[in-house]
């Protein structure tokens, strides 16, 4: 097949889940290309807001070949700014094709905007295009303000999924999650994201006996994370265990707002903030751990725990994640913004005997290695390939 993936967002702005995806899709003998038209902002660097590239340049990224250009965000303009994008999208893919030729199919990440850029290019190309979704509703809720019926979004989105030959979901409890904006009037089927399992590796944890227990959380600074919760529940742990170790990392867990929050508790000492890491201090940091903990209150997926327990080290999360991460014997559930169960938890977990790190890492492989994932989306298009043909 050929395949072009188009991004709702990329790299520096994330999105590296497109490229693990191309990258897998690849290894199966498809054709994949990305086209990435990366909106950039003047919050995030002044420099690369005023030095943006002209037009579209090719690139390499890991064997996978990308088209690129950089649009210039104007800030408080959303309406526009979507225009722009998608208007874009449409002017790459027409270059495209005068390079490549027409893909056999369009792989969009996420509704907003790749998925009603996509629906264009479909209708205009005669080309089948599915959506695989991403986002959660507290995501689009950050956008989506107002009473429901003024939100100029939602109708072009909800078209755009009503039109795609199939929308994939991460997780099925998504379609119900996103049903608020968008309704259950189109066709799906959920496939997990992926993880890298060859990076994160399962490797045995040193003795606990003589040295403290190590708990980490690797998120963003955003309310949507939970780390009041986390905050509170790692206080009463810490009281009773005053050597254990809390270590957070993730966009923010180093500003200001956060180091406040930090100093406002009494574990404040035993919390250690890092920022933002690359994926190998990540792994560093999981790989000296003992237990992940996410208090998430609204999650698409959660590749995190994902990641932490290919490792081999337990995951301790909410009742929102969705049924596809709870790993059984690696992934333990409490109740969304409670701090005593989550203590409660934390207990448990790291009282329990019989952990089998090895044999949860393989579990993670067997659901969510890019070569399962890789496949299971490689029928979904073949199965879109054979209906529409």
């Amino acid at each position: 097949m050929h395949i072009l993936e188009i991004p709702s967002f990329f790299v520096p702005y994330g999105g590296l889940f497109c490229l693990d995806q191309s990258r897998s899709l690849a290894s199966l003998g498809h054709e994949v290309r990305i086209i990435a038209n990366v909106q950039l902002s003047v919050k995030r660097s002044l420099s690369e807001y005023v030095f943006s590239q002209r037009g579209m340049c090719k690139t390499e990224m890991d064997g996978i070949t990308v088209y690129r250009s950089e649009l210039r965000g104007l800030p408080m303009c959303v309406k526009p700014n979507a225009r722009r994008w998608v208007s874009g999208v449409q002017k790459m893919f027409a270059r495209y094709v005068k390079l490549h030729g027409k893909p056999d199919i369009i792989h969009a990440h996420c509704v907003k905007w790749a998925g009603y850029a996509a629906s264009l290019i479909s209708e205009e190309y005669d080309i089948p295009f599915v959506i695989t979704e991403h986002l959660s509703s507290m995501i689009y809720a950050r956008e989506f303000k107002g009473e429901m019926a003024d939100v100029w979004q939602i109708p072009l989105l909800r078209g755009a999924l009503k039109k795609a030959d199939m929308v994939i979901p991460v997780s099925a409890e998504l379609v119900d999650d996103l049903s608020v904006y968008f309704g259950k009037d189109y066709r799906w089927q959920s496939v997990s994201n992926m993880i890298d399992t060859d990076f994160y590796l399962y490797r045995q944890r040193e003795p606990r006996e003589g040295r403290p227990l190590r708990f980490c959380c690797l998120a963003n600074y955003d309310p949507r994370k939970g780390y009041d919760v986390l905050f509170d529940a790692f206080d009463m742990f810490n009281k009773e265990h005053p050597d254990a170790e809390l270590h957070i990392a993730g966009n923010d867990t180093k500003g200001a707002e956060c180091i406040d929050e930090i100093k406002r508790h009494s574990s404040a000492s035993r919390i250690f903030p890092y920022g933002v890491l690359d994926k190998h201090k990540v792994l560093e940091l999981l790989y000296r751990c003992d237990c992940l903990i996410l208090a998430t209150r609204n999650e698409a997926q959660g590749l995190v725990l994902f990641e932490s327990m290919s490792t081999g080290i337990p995951a301790i999360t909410t009742d929102c994640v969705p049924m596809n991460v709870r790993i059984e014997g690696g992934c333990f559930i409490f109740p969304v913004d409670d701090a005593h169960a989550l203590y409660d938890m934390m207990n448990n977990v790291m009282s329990a005997d019989g952990i089998d790190g090895k044999a949860l890492s393989m579990k993670v492989a067997d659901v969510a290695s890019p070569s399962v994932i890789g496949k299971k989306i490689e029928k979904v298009f073949e199965d879109v390939l054979h209906r529409r043909y």
